[in-house]
């Protein structure tokens, strides 16, 4: 990342540590506003996330989404990733699925785990698509591989209970083993703890051999490249 985004990432996200003088950070702002209008990726999601958190700018999530949308027009995945989550969240517009599905699938073509996890739940869910479970499966699967835990139990929920696929306990403890141990423990604690919870209920209902494959299925499991 170049120099001038660093600067304005640190003092969005408060790295008190780092002293930025107003007249710098001005500066650093207007630079950026420049480069962003002449097409720089990097630029329009630096602008946008100032928009969103209303440093330096006063906040404003249509400018953000403005932003976003030039970066994600050019097939830039983050911005398209996050321009699905404000429509998703109708930040910056009113709320639309379909809007929100457009712009995961887009960024899920090119492999972003995220994307296709969200894009999963939008299927299982039937949020700007119609519902369809074995799609859901088949996003979750690809978000899975790369070691998207939220995916990944996600994945293990459908064989748990033969939603999209058909039950498969083995497969269910494999992946909630892998979900628990994806999440990060501190931030998404509830998460590990949920994901643990449910392998042990599903565990009570396997025999020893089961058990022991899904645990060996886990031990060799290794994440893959982006998958579109």
């Amino acid at each position: 990342m170049h120099v001038i985004f660093l600067l304005i990432a640190l003092f969005i996200d408060g790295f008190h540590g780092v002293a930025i003088a107003d007249s710098t950070l001005n500066s650093l702002i207007e630079e950026t506003r420049v480069k962003a209008a002449k097409g720089d990726v990097e630029a329009q999601i630096a602008l946008g996330e100032m928009y969103v958190h209303g440093q330096g700018v006063p906040q404003d999530y249509a400018e953000a989404l403005t932003w976003y949308r030039k970066a994600a027009d050019q097939g830039f995945a983050p911005a398209q990733f996050i321009l699905g989550h404000m429509y998703d969240e109708g930040q910056g517009a009113p709320q639309d699925y379909a809007e929100a599905v457009k712009w995961w699938r887009k960024a899920a073509a090119q492999g972003d785990a995220q994307a296709q996890d969200n894009l999963g739940a939008m299927y299982a869910n039937g949020h700007g698509v119609p519902q369809d479970y074995a799609e859901a499966v088949k996003w979750w699967r690809k978000a899975a591989a790369q070691g998207a835990a939220g995916a990944q139990y996600n994945l293990g929920a459908s064989y748990d209970v033969g939603r999209g696929v058909p039950r498969d306990y083995v497969q269910a403890h494999m992946w909630y083993n892998l979900a628990a141990s994806d999440f990060y423990a501190g931030s998404e604690q509830q998460d590990q703890e949920k994901a643990v919870q449910a392998r042990n209920e599903v565990e009570a209902k396997m025999t020893p051999e089961q058990i022991a494959e899904a645990q060996k299925l886990a031990r060799e499991w290794q994440p893959t490249a982006p998958n579109p």
